[in-house]
């Protein structure tokens, strides 16, 4: 059974494995992004938080969807492209993945159980969906997209304590 995220391997967007353990005692706020949505300008209050904490110990890992309203249909290249171009993005962002579904990035199952949403479901319902994990790798809350990195600072200055 698995307990922790560092025992998932994840895309880059050149499509290398890249093992999350290498994140182990990190915080690590895990959000799936689109490019082309009402929410797409939570990218520079990631980036923010990311400058602001990142020494502190917490990574943002941004996995690219095009599951909702198709809000991201680009490669792997035009959307890092985008997110460096538009919100000069610099914390790691990861290859375009289905989070729902039965081709659902086997993270994101994980996730999806042990943070389920609103009434116990486990469906990611729309882009920026956010999870905060702790240093050893444990699932500690889901967050709604419009909740904005802002408002969940306290949690993350909480674990980063």
């Amino acid at each position: 059974m698995t307990n922790s995220v560092y025992e998932f391997s994840c895309q880059t967007p050149g499509g290398t494995p890249k093992s999350l353990e290498d994140y182990q005692g990190k915080v690590l706020l895990v959000v799936n992004t689109a490019s082309k949505c009402g929410f797409t300008p939570q990218f520079k209050g990631l980036e923010e938080m990311y400058k602001e904490y990142s020494s502190k110990g917490l990574e943002i890992l941004g996995f690219p969807c095009n599951q909702f309203g198709k809000q991201d249909p680009g490669s792997n290249d035009e959307i890092m492209e985008f997110c460096q171009l538009n919100y000069g993005v610099s914390f790691p962002m990861f290859g375009k993945i289905d989070v729902n579904g039965s081709n659902a990035d086997p993270l994101f199952k994980h996730l999806k159980k042990e943070a389920p949403g609103a009434l116990g479901t486990q469906g990611i319902k729309w882009n920026f969906t956010k999870f905060l994990i702790d240093p050893s790798g444990k699932v500690v809350k889901r967050y709604a997209p419009k909740d904005t990195p802002r408002a969940i600072a306290k949690d993350i200055e909480k674990l980063l304590a």
